[in-house]
């Protein structure tokens, strides 16, 4: 079992990337699946979340807001986060993370964030 986050990198500011989450050893669609970040120095923080089945139900914080897109595609069991408008300000390790009881937005808004799965994390660095 195992869930793992990719696509990270350098990227200016105004830029986008495209983080995504996959599974192996089980299946995403039983599981709401959240973004969290840890910026240096700073504590880890929620940033998205999609609920499970057919993601209907998807949550944003404040500070992505507008800018982030989580998805979900069952048939490659991956979860996606699309990220526009990047600012300095969203510089972290980004961690995916599945959780079979508590829904979307529980999942991020709860603290302490506990969760089934954690997947481990991919750096995002916005940059000039």
């Amino acid at each position: 079992v195992q869930l793992q986050a990719s696509g990270g990198g350098l990227v200016q500011p105004g830029g986008s990337l495209r983080l995504s989450c996959a599974a192996s050893g089980f299946t995403l669609d039983y599981y709401a699946i959240g973004w969290f970040r840890q910026a240096p120095g700073k504590e880890r923080e929620g940033v998205s979340c999609i609920s499970s089945s057919d993601g209907s139900t998807t949550y944003y914080t404040e500070p992505v807001e507008g800018r982030f897109t989580i998805s979900r595609d069952s048939a490659k069991n991956t979860v996606y986060l699309q990220m526009d408008s990047l600012k300095p300000e969203d510089t972290a390790v980004y961690y995916c993370a599945a959780e079979a009881e508590k829904p979307c937005p529980l999942m991020v808004v709860t603290t302490p964030v506990t969760v089934d799965y954690w997947g481990q994390g991919t750096l995002v660095t916005v940059s000039s």
